[in-house]
């Protein structure tokens, strides 16, 4: 038995030999057949929201577009009143602009000669003073729109009578600055007459005023 254990020894310390050298290498094999396609997996589970993206510019304003086909609808319903708004800034003071008199006929003026303006020297109203008592004749300082009208009272002789605008005969005026307006008899028809009992007047005012007149 000791003999035995002696040569198991003896075996296993023995000295190792040199490294031999590589084999050669061997041919590449057969690539093999495509297998059979697999199951398909499972679905994932569903990912997190991402976060919301910066906004873009606006793009370029399109073309107007044709108008629709049909009837127009009908008118929607009246909306509510609105808030009411800021108070304005105060505007500018207007001045009115007044113009008018209002004459009569002292009786020592009767059948005034003809082919002149009738001097009209009872003065009831020409708080102005656009009216001339002594040519018996109204200026016109304001352009616009003036209304006139005369009453007169005729005895012993015929009459004929004409309101007068710078010379041409007009009933209903349109004035611009520097105008006159009286009243004239013409040739011998001149039987205006006035007294104590009898009136013979000739009156005007503006209507309104214009800016801007035509000549």
């Amino acid at each position: 038995i000791m003999k035995i254990i002696i040569l198991l020894i003896l075996t296993k310390c023995g000295i190792s030999g040199d490294k031999g050298d590589p084999g050669d290498q061997g041919d590449d094999g057969m690539k093999g057949e495509k297998g059979d396609k697999g199951d398909p997996g499972m679905d994932g589970a569903n990912g997190a929201n991402g976060l919301d993206g910066e906004a873009g510019d606006p793009g370029p304003r399109g073309d107007k577009g044709d108008p629709g086909m049909g009837d127009r609808g009908p008118p929607g319903m009246k909306g509510d009143r609105g808030p009411r708004g800021f108070k304005g800034a105060r505007g500018e003071n207007v001045v009115i602009k007044r113009s008018s008199f209002s004459v009569g006929l002292s009786p020592s003026k009767s059948f005034p000669p003809p082919g002149f303006p009738v001097k009209f020297d009872k003065i009831f109203y020409n708080g102005e003073n656009h009216y001339d008592v002594n040519n018996g004749k109204f200026n016109c300082s304001i352009p616009g729109v003036y209304l006139f009208t005369y009453h007169v009272t005729v005895r012993n002789r015929p009459l004929r009578v004409a309101l007068v605008v710078s010379g041409v005969n007009l009933i209903l005026v349109k004035l611009i600055s520097g105008d006159q307006v009286w009243l004239e008899t013409l040739r011998d028809w001149n039987g205006i007459y006035a007294s104590s009992e009898d009136d013979s007047t000739f009156s005007g005012f503006l209507l309104w005023h214009l800016n801007k007149i035509k000549q």
